[in-house]
């Protein structure tokens, strides 16, 4: 809390991340316009390889100068001293204290950043283990944008319960589904009303502790008062454990599509609890095609499809179908 009495202003992602890299990619990426900062979605570090950023509005290479350009032989080259401090600062220097997160292909920092590992998969009867021999490090940073769901909410609430549909969201990658459903989980918790929505008790399963930003336990990032989060726990195992011990009336997740996921799913339902999730995916029916998610759909619970995609900006919504009939809604790129 600020000496006014006002809330401390939110932490800066960019800043939040540079931590991670070496002083001097720290420093290139630093110098970089405010504006093209506010636009950084990923930094990605190959082994003498040019030093790319994944920008709003498309990719860029950073040059040794610290500009923006498009052409990879312009671009700093990325060494393997580089490649080895950044692993260090992303590990705390212990990367096989994280061996779990490594079998996973990703580590999670705080503030919900997560960085991708590419490199020597260690097998072990027919199971990766770990990484070695780190090639790639893909940093995504992580955002708030606080009203991203406001033109969704009328779609998903069920004003004759006074609660919120069965939600399904899904879109290619870097389309915003986790920043989607974080401010979604922030509005139901909190109570929408002048769209006659209650405050709802919501329960999160952070498997990659990506929504709520948990350090310790405790939510860096705003998911609403009524929220209570699962931080780092299997989505399977988590749903299950809210639903004996913490009576939600609305379960969140992000990116389901195990087996055991929809099974997790089925009992949730059964349960009356709703639930908002996401997956990855371009179409209903490449959903529909997976042999994970056949059972979900043939449930016929979900009764709210969303697709996201980027035609006006990252976490577009570009179509809405009725669960129940497939049919569109009619409401595109709000």
């Amino acid at each position: 809390m600020l000496p006014s009495g006002r809330p401390d202003p939110p932490p800066d992602p960019v800043a939040e991340v540079l931590h991670v890299l070496p002083p001097h990619l720290r420093s290139l990426v630093a110098t970089l316009p405010p504006a093209v900062l506010g636009q950084l979605e990923e930094i990605r570090l190959r082994q003498d390889r040019p030093l790319a950023l994944g920008l709003v509005q498309g990719d860029a290479f950073l040059s040794p100068a610290g500009c923006l350009v498009g052409d990879p032989e312009q671009a700093y080259r990325v060494t393997a001293p580089d490649m080895e401090r950044t692993i260090q600062l992303v590990t705390g220097s212990s990367l096989y204290a994280l061996e779990e997160e490594l079998r996973n292909g990703f580590i999670t920092l705080p503030g919900g950043h997560r960085v991708g590992l590419t490199g020597k998969a260690v097998v072990e009867g027919g199971r990766v283990r770990t990484l070695k021999h780190i090639g790639s490090i893909n940093i995504r940073v992580s955002r708030e944008v606080p009203g991203l769901a406001t033109p969704l909410l009328p779609h998903l609430i069920d004003r004759r319960h006074r609660t919120v549909y069965h939600t399904l969201i899904f879109s290619p990658p870097r389309c915003g589904k986790t920043t989607l459903l974080r401010d979604l989980i922030r509005q139901v918790s909190n109570g929408v009303p002048e769209l006659e929505l209650p405050g709802q008790r919501v329960g999160v399963v952070d498997e990659r502790s990506e929504l709520a930003g948990c350090y310790r336990g405790i939510p860096q990032r705003d998911v609403g008062a009524r929220t209570d989060v699962l931080d780092g726990c299997p989505k399977a195992e988590g749903m299950t454990m809210l639903l004996r011990s913490m009576a939600p009336q609305v379960i969140a997740t992000d990116e389901i599509g195990r087996a055991e996921d929809v099974a997790a799913l089925e009992e949730v339902f059964h349960a009356g609890v709703r639930v908002l999730v996401t997956v990855h995916g371009s179409s209903l029916r490449e959903l529909a095609s997976r042999p994970a998610l056949q059972h979900l759909f043939s449930l016929k619970v979900i009764q709210r499809f969303v697709l996201l995609g980027r035609s006006r900006g990252v976490g577009t919504v570009e179509e809405i179908w009725d669960g129940q009939t497939l049919s569109p809604l009619g409401v595109r790129a709000c």
